[in-house]
């Protein structure tokens, strides 16, 4: 769940009071749309986290129908403003549409999940190498440059490059500030690949107290600690996909990996919070935490989950064949939508 998604849910609940989002299950999407990157119980935590929402509906179908709105007092449904289809091709949100009762959000631009799993395929070592000059594009090259728009392609699959805007970043934050005698906490890492691992983790470091602050590492601190095409995702991107979460207050963007003195009392921090996992520079025998260690305001905590970005990408290499395949069809399918809306045979509303 990418920080499209959570801004999806933001401009949904603008126009309500109340904010249901049905999650379907695995079984439903790897029929309808091909495989998941997360499981179902991973994608009902992150989504159930996402700060402006108010319920999940679990197990959702896929097809929309009026009778389960009915049914759970739904009174319309919003949806991003490109075309859903069934297996068959039918857009799920026609009867819905038809009814009166349909409305619609705008998509983000520079993010999808087609582009995210792109990213991860590009870290296997034989898509390092791009093709020489006369050489043919392997199939992941050419379908990872449709996808990024180097081609002619679908204009909700292919992405332009995200630009952050201070606009973004206030439609996200809190804008809140800690009360007297809250007791502030920061935690510090890189939250790439946002997933229902950092879910719980940020959920147990804030019940160590009121307010929690999340540094985030720069892309070059990153790279310079995990090498290869690490960080999936550009410091501005992580920054949304931290502040969509309900347990975050605010977030340092570009907090230094070795904790100083200046940000501690900058922030007025009363404790610091890490994980079990281990902590970067530690191979180089220095200690991140010393400052806050030396006044004993650090605290370990268990999240409970031992999910990490390494292995949301290992299940993507592990299928890459099955995930190319996704993505390349995700693209045909959007292409030949696009192509029925200019020949009037779909209508987008």
């Amino acid at each position: 769940m990418h920080f499209g998604h959570a801004n999806s849910l933001r401009q949904a609940k603008a126009m309500s009071d109340y904010l249901i989002v049905g999650v379907h299950t695995d079984e439903d999407i790897m029929k309808n749309k091909g495989p998941t990157v997360a499981t179902q119980e991973e994608r009902y935590k992150m989504v159930r986290a996402c700060k402006w929402v108010d319920e999940v509906y679990e197990g959702a179908p896929y097809v929309t129908q009026l009778a389960m709105m009915d049914k759970e007092n739904i009174d319309f449904v919003v949806h991003g403003n490109d075309i859903t289809c069934d297996a068959d091709g039918n857009d799920c949100y026609q009867e819905i549409k038809d009814a009166g009762r349909y409305r619609e959000c705008q998509r983000t631009q520079g993010v999808s999940t087609t582009d995210l799993v792109g990213r991860m395929l590009l870290l296997t070592k034989t898509h390092f190498d791009r093709p020489q000059d006369g050489e043919a594009p392997s199939h992941i090259e050419d379908m990872y440059k449709h996808a990024q728009g180097a081609v002619k392609g679908s204009p909700y699959t292919g992405v332009t490059q995200f630009l952050q805007t201070s606009q973004k970043i206030v439609q996200f934050s809190s804008g809140t500030e800690p009360k007297p005698g809250d007791k502030v906490v920061y935690v510090s890492g890189t939250f790439d690949l946002f997933h229902a691992g950092h879910c719980d983790f940020l959920e147990a470091a804030k019940a160590k107290g009121d307010y929690l602050i999340v540094g985030l590492y720069t892309d070059l601190e990153v790279n310079a600690w995990k090498g290869s095409n690490w960080p999936i995702m550009n410091l501005h991107e992580r920054t949304l996909s931290v502040l969509a979460n309900r347990h975050v207050d605010n977030v340092v963007i570009g907090a230094p990996m070795e904790l100083t003195p200046e940000l501690l009392e900058h922030f007025h921090v009363d404790v610091v919070v890490h994980g079990e996992r281990p902590v970067a520079k530690k191979d180089q025998g220095v200690d991140i935490f010393k400052v806050a260690r030396e006044k004993g305001t650090v605290e370990t905590v268990q999240s409970g989950s031992e999910l990490h970005a390494e292995m949301v990408v290992e299940r993507i290499l592990k299928n890459k064949q099955m995930y190319e395949e996704r993505n390349q069809k995700k693209i045909d399918k959007e292409l030949r939508i696009m192509k029925a809306v200019e020949a009037g045979t779909i209508k987008m509303k």
